[in-house]
């Protein structure tokens, strides 16, 4: 059976492994603006026990590959891709982020007086919500369409609009993550406060849910979808 080495590009990790992904954000590491980096750049980055985190990582695929758990995405078409599996992520993310913006607003006007970070997460909510609900509807409007009219008509045209979307599309993915990263560093990893209130601590909540999909989302997109593209011929 195959094994799960240190070369491995992290996005290869877990699109071979689904599982991987809870592996990862257990222990911090980005697998899906990072997915590009190899599983060992990761571990040193992070300072942690390769054996033990490559241990963990085999376990768990001997498991799946014995039990069959699942089905790895990349077996989908294009098509079914983003229909089934990417677009309920599109829905998650409008559906939770306006509260998450509510939200913010509420702690910053309670105890934003004690706790000035709370002006800077609240800035930072404010411009990740704009930055998606502008890129959830780039990528509604141009980008999918775009890859269902290649799927069902190959054109140098259509492949050609689907390569410079895609492009921005990552772009757009790395200034999405880089907000996350600064989230969880000025909030200490999500640490609410002693005297935070139910609704600091739902703020926070919902912020690291909100991450934890979005990272779905975008490897399912950079590491799988996008992928099938760079070698693309008409």
């Amino acid at each position: 059976m195959k094994q799960i080495e240190q070369n491995q590009k992290l996005g290869e990790i877990v699109a071979m492994l689904p599982k991987a992904s809870e592996i990862f954000k257990n222990v911090q590491i980005d697998f899906c603006c990072g997915g590009h980096r190899t599983l060992e750049e990761a571990i040193l980055e992070k300072g942690l026990n390769a054996e033990v985190l490559v241990k963990q990582l085999n376990e768990a695929y001997q498991i799946f590959i014995e039990r069959a758990e699942g089905n790895i995405p990349s077996a989908a078409t294009d098509v079914e891709l983003i229909d089934f599996y990417i677009m309920p992520h599109h829905v998650f993310t409008k559906q939770i982020l306006p509260e998450i913006s509510e939200l913010a607003g509420t702690i910053l006007r309670v105890h934003g007086a004690n706790h000035r970070e709370l002006f800077t997460i609240h800035k930072l909510v404010r411009n990740l919500e704009a930055d998606l609900e502008q890129h959830l509807i780039k990528e509604e409007t141009i980008l999918f369409p775009a890859i269902k009219e290649y799927a069902s008509n190959p054109s140098e045209k259509t492949l050609k609009q689907v390569k410079e979307q895609i492009a921005e599309t990552e772009d757009e993915h790395d200034t999405a993550g880089a907000i996350l990263k600064e989230l969880r560093a000025i909030t200490d990893e999500y640490s609410v406060p002693e005297d935070g209130c139910e609704t600091y601590d739902l703020t926070f909540e919902l912020i690291q849910r909100l991450e934890s999909d979005l990272f779905e989302h975008i490897h399912l997109e950079n590491n799988i979808l996008f992928k099938r593209f760079e070698t693309a011929v008409v």
